[in-house]
């Protein structure tokens, strides 16, 4: 670990798209980042792309009993040191409309978006500062942050996204909460909201298998929705713009509660003002939904 560092983070789901993003950023802007994968092979690549700037953990979000023997590991490897941040990014996009949708891909998508969040956020909160010092031991200078990162779909829901948009307008309220129980330790927690972001997610889209519901009203829309998200996916934003919204959240000396990045913020303008009947009938409409 390298003692010359700024700090260090904890990064969760680093593997790929936002998370790998962020360990870049970070890195560069000379922070030790332990980032979480779930398989040996990510963590060879962590290893062999950013060297000893990183240092992998290897666990599942949801695996409470893995997650806090991570948490044991890095505290040992500050060695009282606390850490400047966590970042909350692991998380997974579950589609399909909600009528016919298999409940347990529902309970897996709550599972890691938000109890994975819980998980992680009991278990490393305490090295950012959110627990009493010890007997002889003053409380941090400046206690560290946490970064949860949202979604634009935390505040405006697209059909057939019910399972990835609820865990995200879920998000937002536990890191309300969370953001005031933590007063008390001068901890303060942020959420960054991408719109699209061109990462590897969109690939997985491509090869979703939607044929479950052909023979139902809602075979055409899907069809649809799909070609308008790959269409935006190909065009979005550089994921290291996230990277670079996480550092100015960690580091800033006022964070805003919330960032919205997004390569179509006029589109969002427009969702956040107009009437929620008036969106409903042009996203029917879009999608055919509505004749």
């Amino acid at each position: 670990m390298n003692d010359q560092a700024q700090g260090s983070v904890v990064v969760t789901g680093a593997s790929t798209g936002i998370g790998w993003a962020v360990v870049q950023v970070l890195t560069q802007r000379g922070f030790h980042v332990f980032g979480s994968v779930r398989k040996a092979a990510d963590a060879e690549r962590l290893t062999a792309a950013f060297g000893p700037a990183v240092t992998p953990l290897l666990f599942d979000v949801t695996d409470e009993a893995a997650v806090r023997a991570a948490a044991g590991r890095v505290e040992t490897a500050l060695g009282g040191r606390p850490l400047v941040g966590l970042v909350n990014n692991a998380g997974i996009a579950v589609a399909g409309p909600l009528l016919h949708l298999p409940i347990d891909d529902w309970r897996r998508q709550l599972e890691v978006n938000l109890t994975g969040v819980v998980i992680a956020t009991q278990a490393f909160a305490p090295l950012v500062g959110a627990r009493k010092p010890a007997a002889g031991r003053p409380p941090p200078d400046k206690p560290g942050r946490i970064v949860n990162i949202g979604s634009v779909g935390g505040r405006n829901a697209n059909p057939f996204m019910a399972p990835y948009c609820t865990s995200k307008f879920g998000l937002e309220g536990l890191s309300e909460s969370l953001r005031r129980e933590l007063l008390p330790f001068g901890v303060d927690v942020v959420v960054i909201a991408p719109g699209a972001v061109a990462t590897p997610i969109w690939d997985k889209a491509d090869e979703t298998d939607t044929s479950a519901y052909a023979d139902t009203v809602y075979g055409p829309p899907l069809d649809r929705l799909r070609a308008y998200m790959l269409s935006i996916g190909k065009s979005g934003l550089p994921a290291e713009r996230i990277g670079e919204a996480v550092h100015t959240a960690l580091t800033t000396a006022k964070p805003r509660v919330r960032y919205t990045i997004t390569p179509q913020p006029m589109q969002m303008l427009m969702a956040d003002l107009l009437p929620k009947r008036v969106l409903d009938r042009i996203v029917g409409k879009r999608l055919g939904l509505l004749p």
